[in-house]
């Protein structure tokens, strides 16, 4: 299964160690889904995920997050942006999440955020799940 992950993903998986979200990160670097990343979603999560109340929520210092977003860089699968679709979601920053899932010919898109993405996501046949039904898909 081809995943690419909202940033508010890595974000509670960084918040939250026991969490779904942390879950999934752990089964993608397991091998049992493909992680899709581009270079713009993965400098979003960087800016998103070096914000201080991020910082502070998790425990984590700027360095210590820095080298998570590394093992994301390593176990993931490079998606180049050939084709820019925007705009087609509310939220202009959800739109390198979707080029992502497009360009990379994701299967879903794991997100906290399933109601924005919703509209756009069937033209260009891609799901949206929380990380929960994500992980349970992949086991499947």
């Amino acid at each position: 299964m081809r995943v690419v992950l909202d940033t508010n993903v890595v974000v509670a998986g960084l918040r939250s160690p026991s969490g779904a979200s942390a879950g999934l990160l752990r089964s993608l670097r397991a091998g049992r889904g493909e992680l899709l990343l581009s270079v713009p979603l993965l400098l979003e999560y960087e800016a998103i995920c070096c914000q201080p109340e991020h910082l502070e929520a998790s425990g984590l210092s700027a360095a210590e997050v820095l080298q998570v977003l590394d093992v994301i860089v390593a176990i993931a699968t490079p998606v180049e942006i050939k084709f820019l679709w925007r705009p087609q979601l509310r939220d202009p920053g959800d739109e390198m999440v979707l080029e992502t899932a497009v360009n990379g010919r994701a299967d879903v898109i794991a997100t906290f955020n399933e109601k924005d993405f919703r509209p756009a996501v069937s033209m260009f046949n891609v799901e949206v799940d929380r990380p929960q039904g994500v992980m349970q898909r992949m086991s499947s």
